[in-house]
C-alpha cells in the first residue's frame, strides 16, 4: 500500500537577498498540494496519514469517513471508554468526541467544524497521542477529504446495499425455512390425520368382520339347532308311527258277520299211552 507521509518540517523556496540586481521582487515558491491516496474499506474509505515528531518517531493515523462522519483513527493504550480531546489545526484548538474501540484502538470524530479547519488549514497537531507533540503536513486536505468523503458515501452505500441484500436473503431463507416448516408440520399433521382415519377404518371393518363372523356363526348354531329338531322331530313322528302301526297289528276288530263254531278236534297222540 501507498502511503503518504507528511512531514512537520514545511519547504520553502529561498528568496535572493541581493534584491538591487534584480529589475523586480521575485514571488515566493508554492508547496505543490499533495494528492491523497484513498483506500476503499468495508464500511467507506480511509487515508493514512504519518505524524512525525520532533526526533523524528513516526506515528501512523488513519482519516476514515462514510460520507456522513468522518474520524480520526489510531492506537494508544489505557484509553477512557470517551473523552473531548483537543487537536490543533494551525496552531487552533478544537475539540472533538473520543470513543474507545476494541483493545487500544480509539476513533476521535471529527465535528463539522474541525473538518472546515482541516480543508482550510495547512498543519494538523495532536499532543496527547504520544509523548511528544506530533504533527503532519495537510497539504492536499482541500480536495483530499471531499474525496474521502465521497468515496466514503459510495462504499457505505454499496455496503449498504450489500448489507440489505444479505439481510433480505436471510429474511428469505427464514421465510423459506419457516414455510417449509410450517408445511412440514401441516404434512405431519395431515399424515397423522390420515393414519389415525385408516387405523379407525381398520378398526371400524374389523369390528364389521367380527360382527359378520359373529352373525354368520350364530346363523349356523340357528340352523344347526333347527337340523337338530327337524331331525329329532322326525324321529319322533317316526317312532309315533311305528307304534301306531304295531297297536295296529295287535289289535283285531270284532267280525261284522255271526260266526259259526267250529268242531273241536284233539290233537294226535303219539307214543304209549296210558287209558
Amino acid at each position: 500500500m501507498i502511503r503518504m507521509i507528511i512531514g512537520g518540517a514545511v519547504v520553502a523556496a529561498l528568496l535572493p537577498t541581493q534584491a538591487s540586481s534584480a529589475p523586480a521582487k521575485a514571488a515566493p515558491l508554492r508547496t505543490p498540494a499533495l494528492a491523497w491516496v484513498i483506500t476503499p474499506t468495508d464500511a467507506g474509505c480511509r487515508v493514512d496519514l504519518d505524524l512525525i515528531a520532533r526526533s523524528g518517531a513516526s506515528t501512523p493515523v488513519a482519516l476514515v469517513s462514510d460520507g456522513q462522519v468522518t474520524s480520526l483513527r489510531f492506537f494508544k493504550d489505557a484509553l477512557p471508554t470517551r473523552a473531548f480531546l483537543p487537536i490543533r489545526i494551525d496552531k487552533q484548538r478544537f475539540s472533538n468526541l473520543m470513543l474507545r474501540g476494541e483493545g487500544s484502538a480509539g476513533e476521535l470524530v471529527l465535528s463539522e467544524e474541525t473538518e472546515v479547519a482541516m480543508r482550510r488549514g495547512g498543519a494538523l497537531g495532536i499532543a496527547w497521542l504520544t509523548e511528544e507533540p506530533l504533527t503532519a503536513s495537510l497539504s492536499g486536505s482541500e480536495q483530499g477529504l471531499v474525496d474521502l468523503k465521497v468515496c466514503g458515501a459510495q462504499t457505505a452505500t454499496r455496503q449498504r446495499e450489500r448489507l440489505a441484500a444479505e439481510q433480505a436473503a436471510r429474511d428469505r431463507a427464514e421465510a423459506e425455512a419457516r414455510a417449509k416448516r410450517l408445511n412440514d408440520a401441516q404434512l405431519a399433521a395431515i399424515q397423522a390425520q390420515t393414519a389415525a382415519a385408516e387405523a379407525q377404518r381398520r378398526q371400524v371393518e374389523e369390528t364389521a368382520a367380527r360382527q359378520r363372523r359373529a352373525e354368520a356363526e350364530a346363523r349356523e348354531r340357528a340352523y344347526a339347532e333347527e337340523r337338530q329338531r327337524a331331525y329329532e322331530e322326525d324321529r319322533r313322528r317316526a317312532y309315533e308311527a311305528a307304534r301306531r302301526e304295531e297297536d295296529d297289528r295287535r289289535w283285531i276288530p270284532a267280525p261284522a258277520y255271526p260266526v259259526q263254531p267250529q268242531p273241536y278236534y284233539p290233537p294226535p297222540r303219539y307214543g304209549y299211552e296210558r287209558y
